[in-house]
């Protein structure tokens, strides 16, 4: 008789899995022939209330889904999808949601486990995930939440000892991950259209009672949840436009109404500077550049606000005028926020009307010289820090003259140069997931050395601060590198 499995402190209360059948389906996850942890992350766990000593010592079993913690209760989200604009059924086809665990500070998190075999929803796909992948998103969502942008989070990666069928065998792997939850706006299309009666109303006062807890009350909590997921959304993506971040496969089964960034498929950060840049290589037309993003979650709240039309209170058209008036702020939110952060990359705590053409003018320069966006924003903290004046030598003269504009603009702060430096300092990273530096890492464990994975993630915890340590981290691509292309690891 197999013993049971440790408990580290687990406190499932399974919410979603209370919902009507129609939005899940139970999907005990397929067990592998020899787990092996990867890597785990000590840090979250704590978070969370967990005893890592325990999940270490019991071995990679749980986060394969060979053993289930106590109380787990696993099921397979269903959900549907704008796919490069596309609309289809979908669902959680090598994802298993365990349950939710309560934290010890009261938050509630979904555990789920990427990779972990076939599902209802799996559409002749295997249900695993590879190795290669799995790393990659616990690097980039650790790092991202190192940046401070809401984000899902990675606990652990294990390997499953078999082998996963691509363009190539690959070594597999299942990736844990933790979330406020896994609803997306896609989630919402599919009660929408599956037009069970009762469905969408019970996913609605769900993800309310989650999400928007103030929308209960609310005249209309439909309108009120829409309101609240556009401004989270609103923030989210200027967040990532002032990091350099593109997601690169913007659909709507991966917009989260949390307000988390979830599914790190074929992102990637920007080295220069480039509205344009596209990273991912089923990206054909640039549906998801960089400069898209922005208006392509616009887009995907468009959908969600189609999806919610029927739990808005009164008739047809007083609901569309009602879920309309709500889209036409996401502008106004998004500048909000964009603007904020621009300031903030400069220097600037008090408004000024010039400070958004300030901030554009130097993105121009940057797009028209290809400087690189990262360096340039911390580079422009040391300088200020310094007091020296770059040289204005013919090459550099439109910068010269940026940078005059700056400093007289920095005389009007209340801080001058010192408390520049100091908001500069805390909202322009040194360090990044530079591509390069991901990929090889991951090559090194391919390989069968983590030590550079290591590295990386241990540098990727304090992207703020100069240290000895991320020094050989902070520069781009060496030369000849050629065009960076991500691939979406299914």
């Amino acid at each position: 008789m197999t013993p049971p499995f440790p408990d580290a402190g687990w406190r499932f209360d399974n919410s979603y899995a209370r919902l009507p059948e129609s939005l899940f389906e139970p999907a005990p996850p397929v067990p592998v022939q020899r787990p092996g942890l990867l890597v785990f992350n000590e840090p979250l766990a704590a978070d969370l209330g967990i005893d890592g000593g325990i999940l270490r010592a019991a071995g990679a079993a749980m986060f394969v889904g060979n053993e289930l913690p106590p109380g787990a209760e696993p099921i397979a989200q269903a959900y549907a999808g704008h796919q490069f604009g596309h609309f289809t059924n979908l669902g959680d086809g090598r994802a298993i949601l365990l349950g939710e665990h309560l934290t010890p500070d009261g938050r509630r998190v979904d555990l789920q486990l990427k990779g972990g075999g076939r599902t209802r929803y799996s559409r002749g796909g295997d249900g695993r995930a590879a190795e290669g992948p799995m790393l990659r998103e616990y690097i980039i969502s650790e790092a991202m939440h190192a940046l401070g942008i809401p984000t899902t989070r990675s606990l652990a990666v294990a390997s499953t000892g078999e082998w996963v069928r691509r363009e190539t065998p690959l070594p597999g792997a299942v990736l844990t991950r933790v979330a406020a939850s896994h609803i997306r706006v896609g989630t919402f299309q599919y009660a929408a259209a599956v037009g069970e009666p009762g469905l969408l109303q019970a996913l609605l006062d769900h993800a309310i009672a989650r999400h928007a807890p103030a929308a209960t009350s609310a005249d209309d909590p439909a309108v009120a949840f829409l309101e609240h997921v556009v401004e989270q959304q609103a923030s989210l993506v200027a967040k990532w436009m002032h990091v350099g971040f593109v997601h690169g496969v913007m659909n709507t089964d991966n917009m989260a109404v949390s307000g988390e960034t979830i599914d790190y498929g074929p992102c990637a950060f920007l080295d220069t500077y480039d509205p344009a840049a596209v990273f991912s290589s089923i990206d054909q037309q640039g549906r998801y550049a960089y400069g898209n993003q922005p208006s392509i979650a616009h887009w995907n709240l468009v959908r969600l606000a189609e999806a919610l039309l029927a739990a808005v209170r009164g008739n047809e058209e007083t609901a569309i005028a009602a879920v309309r008036g709500v889209l036409e702020t996401f502008s106004a939110r998004y500048e909000r926020h964009y603007l904020a952060g621009a300031r903030a990359k400069l220097g600037l705590t008090v408004a000024e009307e010039g400070d958004r053409r300030l901030f554009d003018d130097l993105l121009g320069l940057l797009a028209a010289t290809g400087g690189d966006f990262t360096t340039t924003f911390a580079g422009l903290a040391a300088i200020a820090e310094s007091g020296t004046s770059p040289a204005a030598d013919a090459a550099d003269a439109a910068f010269h003259e940026w940078y005059g504009r700056w400093l007289a603009r920095l005389t009007r702060e209340p801080g001058g140069r010192v408390g520049a430096v100091a908001v500069m300092r805390g909202s322009n990273p040194v360090v990044i997931p530079r591509n390069h530096r991901v990929e090889e890492a991951l090559a090194a464990a391919a390989a069968g050395d983590r030590t550079m994975l290591e590295r990386l993630l241990a540098v990727l915890r304090d992207p703020y601060v100069e240290t000895a340590a991320n020094e050989p981290y902070r520069g781009g691509p060496p030369s000849g590198c050629g065009r960076y292309r991500t691939f979406c690891g299914t």
